[in-house]
């Protein structure tokens, strides 16, 4: 899990999947410039990794290859994009970045929930439907899922990604309040 504070491999991730995918869609460097609306210079240097490319040249680079803002940025091995887990800007101060956790393709509608579980408090649901995932990111505290008999722990500062079309669990073991985002992703 990539975890660093500096400056990110983002960029050697873009710059091969960008080349990757351009290559794949036949398309010559001047040519993917023109539909993404960027410079051929500005496309040059994205590929060789050499600059701190916008989220916003991102999305229409992504656009234009007609791929997901997730298949630039992600690990160019790594074919899923439940755990993505990289730092994809940072700004002047050390403390300003934004970090992409996790992706999944939307059929339709995306829902954002703000949760919280006392100590000893626990939620319990039947399955969503096929084809839903959920998105858990952990605040404050322990989060303990249940899915039948695998729980998985996710602490402060993690997440995890994964299909809920089967019964499921949120459990507060510890001292103190549970605060977790959860994204219901169908």
């Amino acid at each position: 899990m990539h975890k660093s504070n500096e400056r990110p491999d983002v960029l050697v991730h873009v710059a091969a999947n960008v080349r990757r995918l351009r290559q794949a869609a036949a398309l010559s460097q001047q040519a993917l410039a023109e539909r993404a609306g960027v410079s051929r210079r500005m496309l040059v240097n994205i590929e060789k990794g050499d600059v701190n490319v916008s989220l916003g040249t991102l999305d229409r680079l992504a656009e234009a290859l007609g791929v997901l803002f997730y298949a630039l940025v992600q690990p160019p091995d790594s074919g899923d994009s439940s755990r993505i887990d990289e730092i994809a800007w940072v700004g002047k101060s050390p403390d300003s970045r934004a970090r992409l956790l996790a992706s999944k393709p939307a059929r339709q509608e995306v829902e954002l929930w703000s949760w919280s579980l006392a100590p000893g408090e626990s939620y319990a649901s039947a399955a969503d439907n096929a084809g839903w995932h959920e998105m858990l990111v952990v605040i404050e505290g322990t989060l303990t899922l249940v899915l039948g008999e695998r729980e998985i722990v996710i602490e402060a500062g993690d997440f995890h990604v994964r299909p809920s079309d089967r019964p499921y669990r949120y459990r507060n073991d510890g001292p103190a309040l549970l605060r977790f985002i959860r994204n219901v992703v169908y």
